[in-house]
């Protein structure tokens, strides 16, 4: 076994025990809707928060193109964080010119050719967030993340029993999310994805250590565990959107519009792929000329 696979090995033994207590949640939220007490529950919380007045209805076209970009560069930003992961020396290194527009007191620091595409991705990814964030708040649509009123506890509760039931709640998307969407899409933006933009500043070596930041070893391990939520969101995500309606949320999300066409099903094929390409392209022999038109590329 390589020392790749010795390190990733213990992860991968979170499948099998993830799909054990999944089949047992679902056990559990199957018969505990039997009860009259968890029925009555349901019936009062449905699942849906209460509306903000002001709270836009459907997804504009900037937030359906930044949807579409951050699945693209979090799909490659997990593989050569993992690639990083493996501890295996590089064969190619890159190290930015300094005479260009950012100019430094000291040499540059030298990055393997992983690190340096990590990186690059990264700077993308949290390039397309800043703006996402922007333009959020200036047109309301933070409304659809941010819980204003307690009941979303108890809806949320409720939904994820549902959902863990196998019968799933109702509502439409594209006027309100349920609670529990409400929640965990809102953890996402504004927790899981700063932690892993600060968590990997510090480990990226682009600021020296200064009594401010944490030990690396507790960072590096927080760090891997928000990549561990960001897989496991994506592929509940991913599941309950084809699982509740597909074409109606593909269209939700790739299209602009509430209907059932294949328009967003066929967006949403072009993106994949679109990522595909990506995995393949994305060589070293493509990346060294890549990093060479900002840096030198030695071996």
């Amino acid at each position: 076994m390589s020392i790749r696979s010795r390190r990733w090995f213990p992860l991968l033994w979170l499948i099998p025990i993830g799909v054990v207590l999944l089949i047992a949640a679902v056990l559990v939220a199957r018969w505990a809707r039997e009860l009259p007490e968890v029925a009555a529950f349901i019936i009062e919380y449905p699942g849906a928060p209460t509306i903000p007045p002001d709270s836009p209805v459907g997804f504009p076209w900037w937030l359906q193109w930044q949807h579409g970009l951050n699945a693209f560069l979090l799909l490659l930003i997990v593989r050569t964080g993992w690639q990083i992961g493996s501890r295996t020396r590089p064969s190619t290194f890159w190290t930015r010119n300094n005479d260009g527009l950012i100019r430094t007191k000291n040499p540059p620091r030298r990055y393997g050719l992983t690190t340096w595409f990590h990186l690059s991705l990264d700077t993308l990814w949290v390039i397309n967030g800043v703006l996402y964030w922007v333009l959020l708040f200036a047109t309301g649509q933070w409304l659809r993340l941010v819980p204003l009123s307690w009941d979303v506890v108890p809806n949320a509760l409720s939904v994820g029993i549902q959902y863990l039931s196998l019968d799933w709640p109702t509502h439409n998307g594209w006027i309100q999310y349920n609670s529990l969407q409400l929640l965990l899409y809102g953890f996402t933006v504004f927790v899981a994805a700063p932690l892993a933009l600060f968590t990997g500043i510090r480990l990226s070596g682009l600021w020296k250590p200064t009594w401010m930041f944490p030990p690396e070893k507790p960072v590096r391990t927080l760090h891997v565990l928000v990549m561990l939520y960001f897989l496991g969101f994506t592929a509940v995500h991913v599941g309950l959107v084809f699982a509740t309606g597909a074409l109606r949320n593909l269209n939700h999300m790739y299209a602009g519009r509430d209907d059932e066409s294949w328009i967003g099903l066929i967006v949403f094929a072009g993106l994949l792929i679109l990522m595909l390409v990506a995995w393949v392209v994305a060589r070293p022999a493509v990346l060294e000329r890549l990093a060479a038109l900002g840096g030198t590329v030695r071996k």
